[in-house]
């Protein structure tokens, strides 16, 4: 596959997901007035009844959620580098902050014909890097305090053109989409579930039949919308294809013309991916140049978006040999 191909295969996959999340939201619509006819919620209709009823509530309710889902991935896509950002706690610095990291960002923009990316650090020794924005003009890259003072210069140089290469690949614009789009829902639902615990302590005291319809509904949408965040999504997920952590290896040796570092960084990075402040953001890890929540338990393998770093390394090292 050339990066051409790549380009295209991500144009084509950014529609993709766009049109699974209307869909998937539409199926968990149904499937909570369903449930909720079935619960007797609104009275209790006939067998050739329940069907018409769920499917008049879920078309009067869909265009209002599907109008406030594509709200809020076109404010994750204008902002969602930001979102992104922010919620690794990074900071940008400034040329006079770091002046050799940010002349050698600026060498490898220069190299890989792209506009020079906003540098950001995030405080944790551990190693790790990733690029984020929606094009090339916006982009930016986060690195860990780890990975700029344990790496040496000619490793972090081929890193920072790894992340350059998702960025002149549209890798990031992708991935924007897919990480805040999905942290909606995830979002939502936490929201939900304590406003519904809330509404059934107040049920609990006040006793009302009303205000306790209310909560079984929120509790019943915070659920549809957790089982989308933590089930459907992930299986979105795996729609990116992984060949685009091989490609931006791919890209960062023709960069450098030095797959051998990179592969030195990669194994450098094994040793100590984990981020602390994504422990809690596991969806963000799709982004890291190396999976930050670690190669083992249920959480790594259900947000896995990266081929083996082994395997990877075997590539660059091949690559080297010129085979």
């Amino acid at each position: 596959m050339t990066v051409y191909d790549h380009i295209d295969s991500n144009r084509r996959r950014t529609v993709l997901i766009l049109a699974l999340f209307p869909l998937a939201l539409l199926v968990l619509t149904f499937c909570v007035f369903a449930l909720l006819t079935y619960l007797g919620v609104f009275g209790t209709p006939s067998a050739g009844q329940a069907m018409p009823l769920t499917l008049l509530l879920t078309f009067m309710a869909f265009p209002w959620l599907a109008g406030a889902a594509f709200l809020w991935i076109f404010i994750s896509y204008m902002n969602g580098g930001k979102m992104i950002l922010n919620a690794a706690g990074s900071r940008e610095i400034a040329p006079s902050d770091n002046p050799k990291l940010y002349s050698m960002v600026e060498r490898v923009a220069i190299m890989a014909g792209l506009p020079t990316p906003r540098v950001y650090i995030i405080d944790d020794e551990s190693l790790n890097a990733f690029a984020t924005g929606r094009a090339p003009e916006t982009a930016s890259i986060a690195l860990t305090s780890g990975i700029v003072n344990k790496l040496k210069p000619n490793e972090l140089e081929c890193v920072i053109a790894h992340e350059m290469g998702h960025i002149g690949n549209k890798d990031t614009k992708l991935m924007i989409i897919v990480v805040t789009g999905i942290a909606m829902f995830t979002f939502l639902a936490e929201i939900m579930f304590r406003i519904a615990i809330r509404s059934g302590g107040r049920v609990g005291r006040r006793s009302g039949k009303g205000s306790g319809k209310v909560g079984l509904l929120l509790f019943l949408i915070a659920l549809a919308l957790w089982i989308f965040g933590f089930f459907v999504a992930p299986l979105i997920r795996m729609a990116l294809s992984r060949n685009r952590e091989f490609l931006a290896d791919a890209t960062s040796a023709r960069i450098t013309h030095n797959p051998d570092a990179l592969a030195d960084a990669l194994e450098a990075i094994s040793s100590d991916p984990r981020v602390e402040i994504l422990d809690s953001r596991p969806l963000m890890g799709s982004l890291c140049v190396a999976n930050p929540l670690g190669k083992n338990g249920l959480m790594a393998s259900l947000y896995a978006t990266h081929p083996p770093i082994d395997e990877r390394i075997d590539r660059l090292r091949r690559m080297a040999r010129g085979l």
